[in-house]
């Protein structure tokens, strides 16, 4: 097989061998050691905190100037092929940072050189509005609800306790901000209230109240107010079981219990994570949370690399519904909050089970100073199911079982929890998958069924709505010159060579440009994408390849002038194939926060760029078509999309026929 680009620099390649020879000499328990810092290893506590120092002193800052994000500043690609070239200590390590001055909004992207402690960018972005921070939230939350407009509001409504008021800041799209107050950082709000001190939050809205807040002030602007006929539904909203009338918990349950009496098979290593035949490196940012590096997979005694950099870059969830209630409400969860910043600690024994591994992640406030969310990345096997077999008359039983290797993490975005897990198989498979829990949006109605979304309350329904999200798949399969086909089954015409019709052939084609990478999913031709190295032959003589397999592919139902297209052109194809360029992250603009048009995906791919036999990224674009059921009330089930990445000719054979028995079965 001819050899593909290396995964690592030489340095890197040799400090993994050093791993494996430890963990070989601990038996297979997992390590801990700390290894010389790569540089992709996130940053440290200490680090956002310089970052933050550095660009203050050296633009002299006041403390009006607030951080919306600061992330390391990844080395290129060109750069990590040549680590191993270069001491440790002379790789320099830099911030990308976010920063703005609440007097101003507009956004101003600088670099800073932590290695030499300095500011090397200063870049104003006029009419950008960065993302919204915790602390903004949590701001506007604590003044309305001393604001005296909105007090005086629930009180005409009969609520008077505001420890009990929940209130929830949206971002608004750019177009739909009032025109007095276009050019200022605003967003709008939703208004809830529990039942009791620890009750459902979002059991209870109280409908036609949406304040209109200016971020950068912390004011009030404006009460939109005209629910004031609308009586409250009477709703039983609680889900925990202490407060649902008669709830009786299932007894019937006998222990599970996941043991690994000689640890995991795994080795943990700084953010290094090598399993079976797989090796990656584990990074996190504010914006995608976690991000997967350098993948590969061993194959003949060398490391064979299929991606570079595999995270999500963006989620857009429109609400379909034009009542005054919710025109307002599509939420860029990623691009105008951040995934990071809504990570939540993981907890043994309900969130993960077995013997794992934890990695806690770095972040920051919006004063650019850390703190630490424990437990953040989550990393241990799985028990798969049967991973091979077949029954023999003569020789008999021969199988054997699947393990995979999980790693994920959990973000609460207000209502809403996605769980994010990334499985890798002993096979060469990959599977990413989401599950979306946590308690619906709803809204009181009059009697009668609601035309744009469920009842799942007495007078209560909850709005059909869409969860796109955009994966940002960097594959490098077998090296960095790539080409994706479309690949579609076609059954041919009867005819003389085909008299029963059953003849069935596979289509390839080639995508050269950008234009033809702006792709769709085909039910009827079984559509797929391989990612394939046309310079790459494996020993049966055809291409390498790994193919994306589409799960959750759903469409956007939305007039193509639609203001949510406009915004987030991204979901308005399944996938999108750009050339490689390091500046281009987010699918849908740098900042989506306040925008009116889509400066991502639809801008880039315009030019027609070639994608033949070149660095390509791939964006796959999936989701969940979301029409409540009455079941996901109060608290949802999760729901649950994926998709796949398969090997196609990556391998000569299965490349799991050397998975051991399981002990007690010989062959």
């Amino acid at each position: 097989m001819t050899s593909g680009a290396r995964l690592h620099g030489a340095r890197w390649q040799a400090y993994d061998a050093a791993v494996d020879a430890t963990s070989a000499d601990r038996g297979g328990q997992l390590t801990t050691s700390a290894p010389p810092r790569h540089p992709l290893e996130p940053l440290s506590a200490e680090e956002l905190r310089r970052a933050a120092q550095i660009t203050r002193e050296q633009r002299g800052l006041s403390e009006r100037w607030r951080f919306a994000s600061i992330e390391l500043r990844e080395p290129s690609k060109q750069a990590l092929r040549e680590a191993g070239e270069r001491p440790v200590d002379d790789f320099p390590r830099e911030a990308n940072v976010v920063c703005f001055d609440r007097d101003h909004d507009d956004a101003v992207k600088a670099v800073v050189s932590l290695s030499e402690q300095r500011l090397v960018s200063w870049d104003p972005r006029p009419g950008e509005h960065p993302p919204i921070s915790n602390d903004e939230y949590d701001e506007c939350n604590s003044l309305l609800k001393r604001e005296p407009r909105l007090v005086a509001a629930l009180a005409r409504r009969g609520i008077t306790d505001m420890d009990l008021v929940i209130v929830d800041v949206w971002a608004f799209g750019g177009e739909l901000v009032p025109e007095p107050y276009r050019g200022r950082r605003v967003g709008w709000a939703d208004v809830w209230h529990r039942a009791g001190p620890e009750c459902n939050p979002y059991a209870n809205p109280v409908a036609g109240l949406h304040p209109i807040v200016d971020l950068a002030t912390a004011e009030m602007l404006e009460l939109g107010d005209d629910g004031d006929d609308q009586p409250a539904a009477e709703v039983m909203g609680e889900y925990a079981p202490a407060l649902v009338p008669g709830m009786r918990l299932r007894e019937d349950l006998r222990p599970l219990q996941i043991t690994q009496p000689e640890g995991p098979s795994f080795t943990l290593d700084g953010h290094l994570l090598r399993w079976q035949r797989w090796s990656m490196r584990l990074g996190f940012n504010y914006r995608e949370g976690l991000v997967i590096h350098t993948l590969g997979y061993e194959d003949g005694g060398r490391v064979r690399p299929i991606a570079h950099r595999l995270s999500f870059a963006e989620m857009v969830i429109p609400y379909r519904d034009p009542t005054p209630e919710h025109f307002r409400r599509t939420a860029f969860d990623i691009g105008e909050w951040g995934l990071g910043f809504m990570t939540t600690s993981l907890e043994l024994g309900c969130d993960c089970l077995g013997e794992i591994a934890y990695l806690d992640a770095a972040l920051h406030d919006s004063r650019g100073e850390p703190h630490t969310v424990k437990n953040a990345i989550c990393i241990h096997e799985e028990d798969a199911g049967v991973l091979w077999k077949h029954v023999d008359e003569r020789t008999g039983l021969d199988t054997r079982r699947m393990r995979r290797l999980v790693v994920s993490f959990h973000a609460t975005v207000a209502n809403y929890e996605y769980l994010i897990y990334w499985r890798f198989y002993q096979d060469g498979n990959i599977e990413c998958e989401v599950r979306a829990t946590g308690i619906m949006i709803t809204t009181p109605f009059a009697d009668g069924q609601p035309p744009f979304g469920t009842l799942v309350e007495r007078r209560t329904y909850a709005p059909y709505h869409q969860h796109f999200i955009v994966a940002r798949l960097d594959l490098d399969v077998d090296g960095e010159d790539n080409t994706v086909y479309a690949v579609d089954s076609e059954p041919l015409p009867l005819g003389a060579d085909n008299p029963d019709g059953l003849a069935l052939v596979q289509r390839l084609v080639p995508l050269r440009s950008e234009r033809e990478g702006r792709q769709d999913f085909d039910w009827r031709a079984q559509r797929s994408w391989h990612v394939v190295n046309d310079g790459v032959c494996n020993g049966l003589g055809t291409k390498c390849a790994y193919r994306l397999v589409p799960g959750g592919a759903i469409p956007a139902l939305l007039d193509p002038s639609s203001f949510v297209v406009r915004r987030a052109g991204a979901i308005q194809h399944t996938l999108w194939v750009t050339p490689y360029r390091e500046d281009e992250r987010w699918p849908c603009g740098d900042f989506p926060n306040l925008s009116t048009e889509d400066t991502g995906l639809m801008q880039w791919t315009a030019a027609d760029r070639p994608i033949e036999n070149t660095d390509v990224v791939l964006w796959y674009v999936f989701g969940i078509h979301h029409l409540p059921r009455p079941e996901e009330w109060p608290v949802m089930p999760v729901d649950t999309v994926s998709f796949w990445l398969k090997p196609v000719g990556f391998f000569d054979r299965n490349p799991a026929l050397d998975v051991c028995p399981e002990p007690g079965h010989s062959r």
